[in-house]
C-alpha cells in the first residue's frame, strides 16, 4: 500500500494550512465577488447602455438590463457548475490528483480574476465572462478543498476545525477590504481615479488569493484513494460513470439526502444575499465604494463572531438546531431589508447580522454534511454539495434577476429569497441527521469524542 496512506489525522500543520486556504481565497469572494465587481460593471453598462439598458435578450427569462448582468452571469456560471463539478469530484477519488487538482483550479481562477484589471469601457461582457470563470474555478478548488476536511481530521474534530476554518476566511476577508477601503478613500490623493482604485483592489485580492494559496499547497499531505481504476477505464470515463453511482448511492442515503436538499435551498438564499447585496445597496442606499467596503468588513468581522460563537453553542444544542436559529435570523434579514431599511447606520446594522449568521450557517453545514457521506467518496459527495456552496447560487440568482427585470425593484427581489429560507428550513427540520451519519457508516462527533483520545 502507498505510504501516503500513513499520514495522521488531526496534525495540527496540516490543519494551520488547511485553514490557510480560507484565509487566501476569501480575499477573493469578499473583495471582488461580494463588494466591487458587480458594482463596476453595473456602473460600465450603465454608462454605455443607460439604466435599464438591455444587454442582451435570453428567451423565456427576458432581458438582461445593464442592472443585472452581473448576477445572470454568476448564475449562469453556477448553472454550468452542475455539470463537471460532481465529475471532478469522482475523479479526485480514484487518484492521487486531489492536490493537484485543487491547485490548477485555484491558479485558473486567480489569473481569471487578476485579468478583472483590465476590464474598462465597453469591455463589460469580457468582464462579466471573465467572472464567470473564476467564479467556477473558484467552486471546483472548494471541491477538492472541502473534501480534504474528512482527510485531516477525525469526526469529533470537524465542527470545530471547520468553524475555524471559515474564521480564518474572514479575518483574511477583513484585512483585505480594510485595505481596499484605505485605497479607495485615499485615491485622488494618490493621484488615482476611483475606477483604478476599484481595479487595483480586485487585482490585489486576486493576488492574495494565489500567494497565500502556496502554503497550504506545501503543508497538505495526498492520501492514497481507496479505489483504484479498473484495467481498460481511464479517469474520464470513472469520472462520469462514478457520477451515476453517486446520485444512486446517495438516494439510497435518504437523510444524507434531504440535508443536501435543504441545503441547496437555504443556502441558495444565503449565497444570493451576499452576491446581490452590493448592487442591492448600491441601487437602493449608495453607490460610494467606501460605503460598500464597509458594509463587508463590518460583515466579517461579525462572521468571524458567529463562526466561533455558533460553533459553542452547537456544542450544546447541536449542529442541527443551531443552523435552524441562523435560518430564523436570516428570514428577519430579509424582511427588514424589504421594509425598514431606508439609510447607511441601518445597513451597518443588517450587515452586523449577516455576517454573525452567515458564520455559523455556512461553517456548521459542512461539518456537519461531511459526517453524513461514505468514506472514500469524499470527493464525489463534496462535489454535489459545492454546487450550492459559497459562491454558487444558481436558482435563487435567478429567481433575483427574474424579478429585477420584471419590477425593476431590488427591495422585491431580495423579499422573494425569504422562500429559500423557510423551504430550506423545513426540510432541514424533517431531516434525522443521526441516522444520516449512521447510514453513512459514520459516528456522530459524541460517538467518536467517546472513543477518541483528544490530543
Amino acid at each position: 500500500m502507498n505510504n501516503e496512506t500513513s499520514f495522521p489525522k488531526n496534525d495540527k500543520k496540516e490543519i494551520f494550512g488547511w485553514m490557510v486556504y480560507d484565509w487566501a481565497n476569501s480575499a477573493f469572494y469578499t473583495t471582488v465577488i461580494g463588494v466591487l465587481i458587480q458594482p463596476y460593471l453595473i456602473s460600465l453598462a450603465q454608462d454605455e447602455l443607460g439604466k435599464g439598458g438591455i444587454v442582451f435578450t435570453v428567451g423565456p427569462i427576458g432581458s438582461v438590463t445593464a442592472e443585472s448582468l452581473p448576477s445572470f452571469c454568476l448564475g449562469l456560471s453556477v448553472f454550468l457548475q452542475i455539470f463537471f463539478l460532481p465529475v471532478l469530484g469522482a475523479i479526485a477519488d480514484y487518484t492521487h490528483l486531489k492536490k493537484k487538482l485543487m491547485a490548477v483550479f485555484c491558479y485558473a481562477g486567480v489569473l481569471a480574476s487578476s485579468s478583472l484589471f483590465l476590464i474598462t469601457g465597453d469591455k463589460f461582457v469580457i468582464g462579466a465572462i471573465a467572472l464567470m470563470i473564476a467564479n467556477m474555478c473558484f467552486a471546483a478548488a472548494n471541491v477538492f478543498y472541502n473534501a480534504f476536511l474528512n482527510d485531516i481530521t477525525t469526526e469529533d474534530r470537524r465542527d470545530r476545525v471547520s468553524s475555524y476554518g471559515f474564521a480564518s476566511g474572514y479575518i483574511g476577508g477583513v484585512i483585505m477590504l480594510v485595505l481596499n477601503l484605505l485605497l479607495i478613500n485615499n485615491a485622488e490623493a494618490l493621484g488615482l481615479s476611483t475606477g483604478m482604485a476599484v481595479r487595483l483592489s480586485i487585482l490585489g485580492a486576486s493576488l492574495w488569493w494565489g500567494i497565500f494559496a502556496v502554503f497550504s499547497f506545501y503543508r497538505i499531505k495526498s492520501r492514497a484513494p481507496e479505489k483504484s481504476i479498473d484495467d481498460g477505464k481511464n479517469i474520464i470515463t470513472i469520472g462520469f460513470s462514478e457520477l451515476l453511482v453517486t446520485l444512486k448511492q446517495l438516494k439510497g442515503l435518504k437523510y444524507t439526502m434531504m440535508f443536501l436538499g435543504a441545503y441547496l435551498l437555504y443556502n441558495d438564499g444565503i449565497q444570493t444575499v451576499i452576491l446581490s447585496s452590493s448592487a442591492f445597496l448600491s441601487q437602493e442606499i449608495s453607490d460610494d465604494s467606501s460605503f460598500l467596503v464597509m458594509i463587508f468588513i463590518i460583515a466579517q468581522f461579525a462572521a468571524l463572531i458567529g463562526s466561533l460563537g455558533f460553533e459553542r453553542i452547537a456544542r450544546v444544542i447541536g449542529a442541527k438546531r443551531t443552523i435552524l436559529i441562523s435560518l430564523a435570523i436570516w428570514c428577519a434579514i430579509v424582511i427588514f431589508a424589504y421594509g425598514f431599511l431606508n439609510n447607511k447606520v441601518q445597513a451597518y446594522i443588517m450587515g452586523f447580522f449577516i455576517g454573525l449568521v452567515l458564520g455559523s450557517a455556512q461553517a456548521l453545514s459542512r461539518s456537519l454534511y461531511s459526517q453524513m457521506i461514505p468514506r472514500g467518496r469524499e470527493s464525489s459527495f463534496f462535489g454535489l454539495y459545492e454546487i450550492s456552496e459559497k459562491g454558487t447560487s444558481w436558482l435563487g440568482q435567478l429567481v433575483f434577476t427574474i424579478v429585477v427585470g420584471i419590477t425593476g425593484s431590488f427591495r422585491q427581489a431580495i423579499l422573494a429569497l425569504i422562500f429559500f429560507f423557510v423551504a430550506g428550513s423545513i426540510v432541514l427540520l424533517l431531516t434525522d441527521t443521526t441516522k444520516a451519519i449512521h447510514e453513512a457508516g459514520n459516528l456522530t462527533p459524541e460517538e467518536a469524542e467517546s472513543i477518541e483520545p483528544v490530543v
